[in-house]
């Protein structure tokens, strides 16, 4: 009984001190009046919890305004720069590893492009692994203060039970990663608390943040890049489904019987929409080849030719048809379009994608329904990622994330040792984009 008590006592300390710092995170600065009135908390709560975070130096004042017929009230905000965060972004042609302090400021990013020998699963982790250290000197911070590192990455993120907590294992039939060991494998490099989650999901919560979904519930933010995925933002949180693989919207069918796809159906929304097969498409009508695939699909945008226009048209109204079915499954508030292929085909042809949608939605949800691009840019999934570390420390009432141990890693067939992920002696070095 004492200790179930001392549980208690903990655990209420926790989540008041997790309600007042996400209150001043997202709606800061604030006074302590300000946080007892909207919080509910009794001021001598609030003075205590605050007095804590103050001395922890997680919360900083932030000037004073007039009160009615009283002292100044003192304002207060999350402090920036009490530690940072990595935001990683394991996407199709390249890794991007980025560091932000507590408001999310960039402030130092490596670019590593995969090359040819792709997703490799030893490559991708030692592109992250000799990442982090690269933008922790660029930006001259002590890594004690990286509170985490978030990974997003495409496919089915698995949490599998392991020592020391569950472990991420990543699945995702288009780059060939079947139970990929992601986690274990980075942790076998890396002492700092990690974060793995689908890059679809960690864009979802960063939109829905600070975005185009803030002050919303309930939305989609569909991802298209080189693929296409999604988040189902379901009461403010992401629906994932009874094998975490919910959102998986580029495969779900546009043609019945249709093209291939590289997950290795038929038809799929991917096979039409996503950047790899669409540039595979406009090259076999006579498109460029060589470019990398922001500026041939740039230039399949301008391109004034009839073939180039007949396939605009093909992924409009295929884009339409895959935004219909989001309607029509979810009756979102939004539906958010981000990626760096969506927002280029969004920023030039959103009107005729609505349009379509309009054709193949019920009538009473897409009236509920808006339509418009992601406001985070073409490198949101790493902010998106960056958002992992940060929820656990807002969760947690600003109490760090405890790194689990390395695990024991032999270098043999699936697992290589630390020092191989560093210098790179296992496997082939990226080459160019």
């Amino acid at each position: 009984m004492p200790d179930r008590r001392r549980r208690t006592v903990r655990d209420l300390r926790r989540t008041n001190r997790s309600v007042l710092l996400r209150r001043l995170y997202f709606d800061g600065p604030l006074s302590r009046q300000d946080l007892a009135r909207e919080t509910g908390l009794s001021p001598a709560s609030v003075s205590n919890v605050v007095g804590e975070l103050i001395e922890a130096g997680l919360v900083a004042e932030a000037g004073s305004v007039e009160s009615d017929g009283g002292r100044p009230r003192v304002l207060l905000k999350v402090a920036a720069g009490f530690g940072h965060l990595v935001g990683v972004d394991v996407g199709e042609t390249r890794v991007l590893v980025e560091l932000f302090d507590l408001d999310l400021t960039p402030l130092a990013k490596a670019d590593l492009p995969l090359g040819d020998g792709g997703h490799d699963d030893r490559a991708v982790a030692r592109h992250i692994l000799a990442g982090l250290p690269d933008v922790i000197e660029r930006a001259s911070v002590d890594p004690s203060t990286i509170i985490g590192v978030g990974v997003g990455v495409p496919g089915v993120v698995e949490h599998r039970p392991a020592e020391g907590g569950p472990e991420a294992v990543v699945h995702c039939q288009t780059i060939g990663w079947d139970g990929v060991p992601l986690e274990r494998m980075l942790r076998a490099g890396t002492a700092l608390p990690l974060f793995v989650d689908n890059g679809a999901t960690a864009l979802g919560q960063a939109e829905m943040w600070f975005g185009a979904g803030r002050g919303h519930r309930n939305a989609v933010v569909a991802l298209i890049g080189s693929g296409v995925g999604s988040a189902v933002m379901i009461d403010g949180s992401p629906y994932r489904g009874a094998a975490g693989s919910a959102g998986e919207w580029g495969h779900t069918t546009s043609r019945v019987g249709g093209v291939p796809c590289r997950c290795g159906s038929l038809g799929c929304l991917e096979a039409y929409v996503g950047a790899a097969a669409l540039l595979e498409r406009y090259r076999a009508a006579g498109g460029p080849a060589g470019a990398d695939e922001e500026t041939t699909l740039a230039g399949l945008l301008d391109d004034p030719s009839p073939a180039a226009a007949e396939l605009r048209a093909d992924v409009a109204e295929h884009l339409g048809a895959g935004v219909a079915d989001l309607v029509n499954l979810f009756s979102p508030e939004k539906i958010i379009v981000g990626g760096w292929a969506g927002l280029l085909l969004g920023g030039r042809m959103l009107d005729r994608i609505v349009d379509a949608t309009a054709r193949y939605a019920l009538r009473q949800p897409f009236a509920q329904t808006s339509v418009e691009l992601c406001h985070l840019g073409p490198e949101a999934v790493a902010v998106g990622a960056a958002t992992l570390p940060l929820a656990h420390l807002l969760d947690g009432g600003g109490e760090p994330a405890v790194p689990a141990p390395p695990p024991p890693v032999q270098p043999s067939a699936g697992r290589v040792a630390r020092s191989e992920y560093i210098s790179g002696t296992r496997g082939r070095p990226s080459g160019s984009r």
